[in-house]
């Protein structure tokens, strides 16, 4: 089965022109004696309240400081417990482009793969453009010798995630979430062709396409005018993250920091994909997967656009925990069937089932349907949701819909002109 060939819109981004002046450090003086006692102990900030945190396995970056001999760094983005990311702008181009700097250790060579097999592929295909993936990377050395890898990023909106978090009460209108999600499959159903799977679609990984550079110029006006927050040490600086602005381009899905490559059918074996309220049953079992495991996250991304919570929460003490997650997926879907239990490659399955797919757990099952969870739509609205979410919500892999299935549901279908698909 091919790629999906749609019509869809394509961004054609303006080149912004802005002026950066460079930072310097100034030094102290040597003649004046240093104070040994009196320091105030600063809050963590940023990447530092990461686990496991140590500066040195993270590249010192001075706002203004220019990489590869290119791009010049005009603002900090983001950080997690991995990398930093950074807007910066081509010297030679005159071009913004996103630098996500990484943790000192391996090359993320999975990405690099992948990011190279998606970007090299047919470029007749449109979806393909709704795709974060790396455009070059390349390394640079800190003062301590330290290697670090860079790679580069066209720039994009944030995350509908933090979008939702801005809307009053956290409600995306119902056309925008049909729309993100038909982007979402566009883009899926072209990794799964060609081998790719994602395995972490959330809201997170879905950034709004940028079609005016003129927000990324005006980060970078404030930050000449108004330098950014920072905490300042001895041999860096740890900058506060800026707001990225609101855009309105297509929906980009992103983070193929952690998808896998395998043939286009194929099952990847044990549980090689982290764990979380996300995850499909497969995984949680031990099971093979494949591709189907996005589908089964669409479902789960979808619920939370819409109702901007998690269908499966699987809490326990505050905390994730696996025996609550599979208990709230046999309330929403009841028991699971007998052979798919005999798949799983652990003794997960005889723990909670018995040898008739009976739970048998410690958390009694308790009685709600899926319809009852639905309080935002009534009437057709609702019944065209819920007809949606029981397609994807299966144990069974096999029986999911395929994304190029899922783009054309009625519920997603609902606002968008045919005619503009022609």
């Amino acid at each position: 089965m091919s790629p999906l060939r749609s019509r869809l819109p394509s961004i054609r981004p303006s080149l912004a022109r802005p002026s950066l002046r460079p930072l310097h450090n100034l030094s102290s003086s040597t003649s004046t004696p240093k104070p040994t006692t009196g320091f105030v102990t600063l809050e963590k900030i940023e990447e530092e309240k990461s686990p496991n945190y140590h500066p040195a396995n993270f590249y010192p970056v001075h706002i203004g400081e220019i990489l590869a001999s290119k791009y010049q760094v005009a603002s900090k983005l983001a950080y997690d417990a991995s990398s930093t990311t950074w807007l910066c702008r081509h010297l030679q181009e005159k071009a913004f482009f996103t630098i996500k700097i990484c943790k000192a250790g391996p090359l993320p060579q999975n990405e690099l793969a992948i990011s190279n097999l998606l970007s090299n592929a047919d470029t007749s295909y449109e979806a393909r453009k709704y795709a974060r993936y790396i455009i070059q990377s390349f390394e640079i050395i800190a003062p301590d010798g330290t290697p670090f890898c860079c790679l580069v990023y066209p720039p994009y909106g944030m995350s509908y995630s933090e979008f939702q978090r801005k809307l009053p009460g956290a409600q995306i209108d119902k056309e925008v979430a049909q729309r993100v999600i038909q982007f979402v499959l566009f883009s899926l159903d072209f990794m799964h062709y060609h081998g790719v799977v994602h395995t972490n679609v959330t809201l997170n990984a879905i950034r709004q396409g940028i079609v005016d550079y003129k927000s990324l110029a005006h980060i970078v006006y404030n930050q000449s005018k108004h330098p950014s927050a920072r905490k300042v040490s001895d041999d860096r600086n740890i900058y506060f993250s800026q707001p990225i602005p609101f855009c309105d381009g297509m929906p980009v899905l992103s983070g193929l920091g952690g998808a896998r490559l395998g043939r286009a059918a194929g099952k990847h074996s044990g549980r090689t994909i982290a764990l979380g309220v996300h995850s499909a049953p497969e995984v949680i079992l031990d099971m093979e997967w494949d591709c189907k495991v996005d589908i089964w996250a669409v479902g789960t991304t979808i619920w939370t656009l819409i109702n901007d919570d998690d269908l499966f929460p699987a809490p326990k003490d505050g905390i994730y925990n696996e025996e609550q997650h599979l208990a709230e997926l046999v309330v929403i879907m009841g028991p699971p069937p007998v052979e798919f239990l005999k798949r799983s490659s652990s003794t997960k399955c005889e723990r909670y089932w018995d040898e008739q797919g009976n739970w048998k757990g410690s958390i009694p099952i308790w009685d709600q349907p899926l319809e009852t969870r639905v309080k935002r739509f009534k009437g057709q609205d609702k019944e065209l949701l819920l007809n949606l979410l029981r397609k994807i919500f299966r144990w069974v892999p096999e029986e999911r819909p395929t994304a190029e299935e899922l783009v054309f549901d009625e519920f997603l279908m609902q606002s968008v002109d045919m005619e503009g698909l022609k």
